[in-house]
């Protein structure tokens, strides 16, 4: 029963920090308010700047913050323990990563939807504008390179997921043209499209559609990432009605469903034990230690810092804060919703990631096949998945989530075909809505790069030496294009000696979570000095800032002076020159821009207030 109190208890914690924490927040810190004016209203434009109901907003902020992270970093960092992971979970995503959210979001709504690097020009210094812009760039370079690698692991391991996602790309822009031009109600239609895709897991690998999974499968890991960055490119450029919103409403939807699935079989699976094996119903319990003591044996890092690096997503992620101010803000109707999206959507992947530790510890005991086909149960299936460190790939952790979860769904009586090609669908669908989300972000970034570096009069004269190729950045096309092409030239370097081309988004795996958590720190500074121009209360920051400041900063020494160039391994054989490359200049911008924030702070304590930063363009 301890598997199923502790899913209870999260789901109620939530509930609670929501309407009260979170109600604090809202109404006492950011006073959110129904009559003041938004980004979506003041500028809309049919593109960006769209007025949007809170919950479609909610299934696009949600769909795009999830990704594979939650998933990924919990189900590798239970390896610590159950216990030190589900706390960072549960008050990381209460007290730190729900505020950064919040913070992101409400701070973008009061400047005109511009984004938190755009922010950092005005309220710190012009400078720290281009360094936040170029960190910016850098991490969304990486989760480009990355994630069309995650769903292409996915489609490779589990190709029954591979149609029903395919599907949803018609299915959205069907939906968005008949509720923009026709004005129908889009619950309806996207309830019929979540009811098409379930028909599509039940049957998507049935017939022609099954010999077309396996034709997709077999055609490599290159194949896909590059078919992926240029539905990436088409998303991103197109007006975020036709495919954007309703996807990731659809997505919404469908996650939020299976989740209710899983939470039913977890209680089903707590009260009456798992699908029957031999005979038997598995009891539901804990296989995996509390806290685990041979971290040695097991080569395990160190759980300062890295367990606060590897669980990002669902406890705090710096990814989220360019959701929050690069789509969001420009789409919320009324300004009070931004509770909703953005405290509420961060509590809802706490809760994914809990959900994700809850199958990985004691879903996998209910039962998996062993090496010679037989059924292993408990301890003996979860030594089989988590046998060490090194052999937690990334088909491995998420394959732990999938079979974990898939055996709370077969003890609801699912069969395990649909209940494994459900959940992969899952996770291939958070993937995907982080890749499109995330590319039409980096077009933002690189034209605001493009806009800083570009001398005043070069969008008007496009031919005069340098100026012609930064005017092709400013534009949405040039910037995509530019976008995709770095990040595909990443992602089609050999991962290591005798890898195939298309897994060189790997290298930069390690960066990933310090990346993201050190984009949440100085998403936090520049929060920090907006609310100090606005003379808000700070205190409830300070401690997040400093943690989300240092720990990542830790890690990425750490990865890169210890593991990659102090290791025995050839880093320079294995193209670690990528990682240590753009892990040090990650780390010399971060201190760069801390350095100017410090210099900023004692002028703002010394009341030099620059009144050009200190207004709102």
């Amino acid at each position: 029963m301890t598997t199923l109190a502790i899913a209870l208890g999260a789901m109620v914690f939530y509930l609670v920090a929501y309407h009260t924490y979170g109600r604090w927040l809202g109404h006492k810190i950011f006073r959110l308010s129904t009559s003041a004016e938004v980004p979506s209203v003041a500028m809309e434009d049919g593109k960006d700047y769209v007025p949007t109901s809170k919950g479609v907003v909610f299934g696009h902020h949600f769909t795009s913050i999830a990704g594979t992270g939650p998933i990924v970093g919990p189900a590798l960092a239970v390896m610590w323990g159950w216990l030190p992971a589900l706390l960072w979970v549960l008050f990381g995503s209460v007290f730190i990563g729900a505020v950064h959210d919040l913070g992101a979001l409400v701070v973008s709504m009061r400047n005109r939807g511009h984004t938190v690097g755009d922010i950092a020009g005005r309220v710190i210094s012009p400078r720290v504008r281009v360094l936040f812009l170029l960190i910016l760039f850098l991490a969304l370079t990486i989760v480009l390179a990355i994630f069309g690698l995650v769903i292409a692991s996915v489609f490779e391991t589990y190709p029954q997921s591979i149609a029903p996602c395919l599907l949803q790309i018609p299915l959205a822009v069907a939906i968005g043209l008949l509720i923009h031009r026709k004005g129908g109600n889009i619950m309806w239609a996207s309830l019929l499209a979540l009811a098409l895709m379930y028909l599509s897991v039940v049957y998507g690998n049935v017939g022609w559609l099954g010999e077309m999974n396996t034709w997709l499968k077999a055609q490599g890991v290159m194949w896909w990432v590059s078919v992926l960055l240029v539905y990436s490119y088409v998303a991103s450029v197109l007006p975020v009605w036709v495919l954007l919103q309703p996807r990731d409403y659809i997505n919404a939807l469908q996650l939020l469903a299976t989740l209710a699935l899983v939470v039913m079989g977890l209680v089903v699976a707590g009260v009456f034990g798992g699908a029957v094996v031999d005979g038997i119903r598995p009891e539901l319990k804990m296989v995996a230690p509390a806290v685990e003591s041979s971290l040695e044996l097991k080569q395990v890092p160190a759980i300062f810092p890295f367990l606060f690096i590897t669980i990002a997503c669902g406890a705090i992620s710096g990814f989220h804060c360019l959701v929050s101010s690069g789509t969001s803000s420009k789409q919320l109707r009324c300004e009070t919703d931004a509770r909703f999206v953005g405290y509420g959507s961060m509590l809802t992947e706490g809760f994914l990631a809990v959900l994700v530790i809850l199958a990985c510890v004691a879903g996998l005991g209910l039962g998996i096949s062993g090496a010679g086909g037989e059924t292993l149960l408990g301890t003996e299936a979860w030594d089989a998945r988590y046998q060490g460190w090194g052999s937690m790939n990334l088909a491995a952790k998420v394959g732990a989530f999938v079979d974990g979860s898939a055996n709370f769904l077969k003890a609801l009586g699912l069969s395990a075909e649909f209940s494994t090609a459900l959940m992969g669908v899952f996770v291939a669908s958070f993937a995907a809505t982080t890749l499109d989300t995330a590319c039409r972000l980096q077009r933002y970034v690189v034209q605001e790069l493009a806009t800083c570096l570009m001398p005043a009069d070069g969008v008007r004269r496009p031919g005069v030496g340098f100026r012609r190729p930064l005017s092709c950045l400013a534009n949405k096309h040039g910037a995509t294009i530019f976008a995709i092409a770095v990040a595909w030239w990443m992602a089609s370097l050999p991962g290591a000696p005798g890898k195939p081309a298309g897994t060189g988004g790997l290298i930069l795996w390690p960066l990933f979570g310090a990346t993201n958590q050190l984009l949440g720190g100085l998403a936090f500074l520049v929060i920090l000095f907006w609310m100090k121009r606005q003379r808000m209360p700070l205190w409830f920051l300070i401690v997040p800032a400093f943690l989300m400041l240092v720990l990542p900063a830790w890690a990425m020494a750490h990865q890169i002076f210890v593991q990659a160039v102090g290791g025995t391994e050839s880093w320079i054989g294995q193209q670690r020159w990528l990682l240590v490359g753009i892990g040090l200049l990650s780390l010399v911008l971060e201190l760069w821009m801390i350095l100017e924030a410090v210099w900023a702070w004692k002028k703002l304590k010394a009341g030099g207030l620059d009144e050009s930063q200190e207004r709102a363009e």
